[in-house]
């Protein structure tokens, strides 16, 4: 069965046709309705020409324009856009002419801003945020800050800075990085931060005697949530004791502030600072009877290290016997402190460590730190109790 030709324009009635249906008298225009292009070989339902392209340009320059983050260059793109779809017959006017339009009013703006002060404003601001200033991840040595909520216990984020001669919650000393990999838990971090900030506080205020007795070693470390973030900081700080105080001037005291005689005597009694920051956690010697002998052993290693070096130093005319006294002091208790590290029972061990304990706190250290202008309150030995342990941090 045949099947007559689309209707189109015919002529007369059999003039050139064959059959009952009349032949058209013009074939219709290429690429009509119902028709393929001339050539096309696949009939009807065959491809057709394909659409121009979009111009990218014009794309740019309509999301440069929305965002009127750089409106200068969304408008020059929008000009370039408009010439180009004008000339290779491109779409996406429509999108040039909007971006221009948007960038333009986006150039007024900002020369508003400029003349407000505004622009300045927001790049502070930008710039402030980048550097992660106003948060616990922006804190640097030396800055003192403030919490909103006064405390340096639980999780924080946002926190203010201030002079150190304001009041102030916090002052930090020292900064590390926590090595990469998957979260260690909270209980590690903590240990890291206990370990090294305690161990990082004498670079900073060297002279452990000058520190107010309610100053304590606190930290800010990483959360969960900041781990995943890239958040590998822990902030070593000093704080108050009692939560509800704050502390006021800096604490700062390094050799940048000391003449040679007294830097080179608080590096001797560094020695001594840190053997006894490693008393064991037990309160009681009964209770961990091997690690206070291994504990004494390092605090008179120690004493020998801070014997040896105060020796061998020119000390001034008014300091050099006072300096000798100390130094015959400190060497007693060496030998009590080795004697307490081979005891063979927990009594022995109470009666050498007594003995060296107190010649470590004699009177001589306050004399030799007089003659030197140092301070001469004696510090409590050890790690200040629950402001050191577990709790005495925030979490960022």
């Amino acid at each position: 069965m045949s099947i007559p030709p689309p209707p189109g324009p015919q002529g007369p009635q059999g003039l050139h046709g064959q059959g009952p249906y009349p032949a058209p008298q013009q074939q219709p225009y290429p690429g009509a309705w119902g028709y393929p292009p001339t050539g096309n070989p696949y009939g009807p339902y065959g491809a057709y020409p394909a659409r121009p392209p979009v111009s990218g340009l014009a794309i740019a320059a309509f999301v440069l324009g929305v965002l009127c983050f750089v409106p200068a260059v969304g408008l020059v793109l929008g000009l370039v856009a408009l010439a180009q779809i004008r000339k290779r017959g491109e779409r996406g006017k429509g999108f040039a002419v909007a971006g221009s339009v948007l960038s333009s009013v986006g150039l007024a703006l900002w020369a508003v801003s400029l003349a407000t002060g505004g622009a300045a404003d927001f790049w502070d601001g930008f710039r402030d945020a980048a550097r992660g200033e106003g948060t616990a991840y922006g804190l640097e040595k030396g800055q003192c800050f403030t919490t909103p909520s006064g405390s340096l216990q639980g999780v924080t984020y946002d926190v203010d800075e201030v002079s150190c001669e304001e009041e102030h919650d916090g002052e930090v000393f020292a900064t590390f990085e926590l090595p990469g990999g998957s979260f260690p838990g909270d209980a590690e971090i903590t240990r890291s931060a206990d370990d090294q900030c305690y161990a990082l506080q004498d670079a900073y205020a060297m002279d452990r005697w000058a520190l107010p007795a309610d100053v304590d070693v606190y930290y800010l470390t990483p959360t969960s949530e900041s781990w995943r973030t890239g958040d590998r900081e822990i902030t070593c700080l000093f704080g108050n004791t009692d939560e509800r105080a704050t502390l006021t001037g800096s604490l700062r005291n390094d050799g940048a502030g000391l003449d040679p005689d007294q830097h080179t005597y608080l590096l001797a009694e560094g020695y001594l600072n840190r053997a006894m920051d490693e008393v064991p956690d037990a309160e009681a010697v009964e209770d961990d009877f091997a690690g206070y002998r291994v504990w004494a052993g390092q605090v008179s290693e120690a004493l020998r290290g801070e014997v040896t070096m105060l020796d061998r130093h020119d000390w001034p005319a008014d300091a050099d016997r006072p300096v000798a006294e100390l130094v015959e002091d400190l060497e007693a208790a060496q030998k009590e402190w080795a004697l307490a590290a081979k005891a063979p029972d927990v009594d022995a061990y109470y009666e050498h460590y007594g003995k060296g304990y107190d010649l470590v706190v004699a009177d001589t250290t306050v004399t030799a730190r007089k003659a030197l202008g140092l301070a001469t309150t004696p510090p409590e030995y050890g790690r200040g109790g629950d402001g050191g342990g577990g709790d005495s941090g925030l979490e960022v």
